[in-house]
C-alpha cells in the first residue's frame, strides 16, 4: 500500500489570527499593512524622482555651461519641471529687472544670492516631503506590532484561564499567534528605515549638485557674463550695452 502524504493545516498561523482575532487585533494588522504599502510607495516614487533630478544635474553640467550665454544655456535644458532650468530662469529675471524694483538699493550680488538661496530651499523642501512618514513608520511600527502582541497574549491567557487548562499545546498556539504581530511590525519598520536612509543620502547628493550650480550661476551673472546673445551684460547691477 502506497504511503499517502497528509497535509496538516496550521491552526495557529496568520490566517487563524485573522479569523479568531477581535477588532483591535484586526485593526493593528490593517494599520501595519497600510503603513507598509504607503512606505513602499514613497520609496519607489522618491527613487524615481531622484533618478530624474540626477539626470537633470548631469544634463546641466554638460549642456548649460557649454552655451555662449546664459539664456542659450537655459534653452538647452530640456523638459518641463527641470529644476536647474527654473533656477537659471529665475536668476535671469532677477538680474534683468534688478533696477526696476525696490531692490535696486540692494547690491546685485546680494539680490542674486537671495533669489538663488530661496530657490535652493524650495528644492530641498520638495525633496524632503514624505520622508518623515518613513521615519515615523520605522520608529512606531515595532511598537504597534508589540501592542498587538501584548493584546493577543492577554486574551490568550484569559481564554486559558477560563478553560482551566494550561498545557503546552493550549499556551504555545495563542502566544505564537500573538508574536506574529511583533514580527509584522519589524517587517514593516526595517524597509522603512533602510529606505529613509537611502533616500536621505541621495537627497544630499542632489542638493550638493544644486548648490554647486547655484554658486556657479551667481558668479557668472555677477561677474558680468552675457545673459543673452545681443551682447547685454550685467555689470555693477545694471544691464549695459
Amino acid at each position: 500500500m502506497a504511503n499517502e502524504s497528509v497535509t496538516v493545516e496550521n491552526p495557529y498561523g496568520l490566517q487563524a489570527l485573522w479569523a479568531q482575532g477581535d477588532f483591535i487585533a484586526k485593526g493593528v494588522l490593517i494599520l501595519l499593512a497600510l503603513m507598509s504599502a504607503y512606505s513602499w510607495f514613497i520609496i519607489f516614487t522618491k527613487w524615481w524622482e531622484q533618478r530624474r533630478l540626477l539626470r537633470q544635474a548631469a544634463e546641466a553640467d554638460k549642456q548649460f555651461w557649454a552655451a555662449d550665454n546664459i539664456k542659450a544655456g537655459v534653452t538647452k535644458l530640456s523638459g518641463k519641471g527641470n529644476i536647474f532650468k527654473a533656477m537659471a530662469a529665475e536668476a535671469i529675471d532677477a538680474a534683468e529687472h534688478h533696477d526696476e524694483r525696490l531692490t535696486q538699493q540692494v547690491p546685485l550680488h546680494e539680490w542674486i544670492d537671495n533669489v538663488l538661496a530661496r530657490a535652493t530651499q524650495r528644492i530641498g523642501s520638495a525633496l524632503s516631503t514624505q520622508l518623515p512618514f518613513l521615519a515615523t513608520t520605522g520608529s512606531t511600527a515595532p511598537f504597534i506590532g508589540l501592542f498587538g502582541t501584548v493584546w493577543g497574549i492577554y486574551h490568550a491567557l484569559v481564554a486559558i484561564g477560563v478553560a482551566g487548562q494550561a498545557s503546552i499545546d493550549k499556551v504555545a498556539g495563542p502566544v505564537g499567534e500573538a508574536l506574529i504581530m511583533t514580527a509584522i511590525g519589524l517587517a514593516v519598520a526595517v524597509p522603512a528605515v533602510l529606505g529613509y536612509n537611502f533616500l536621505l543620502g541621495r537627497n544630499k547628493a542632489i542638493m550638493e549638485r544644486v548648490k554647486l550650480f547655484s554658486n556657479d550661476l551667481e558668479q557668472v551673472i555677477v561677474s558680468g557674463s552675457r545673459i543673452e546673445g545681443t551682447g547685454a551684460r550685467v555689470i555693477g547691477g545694471a544691464p549695459k550695452k
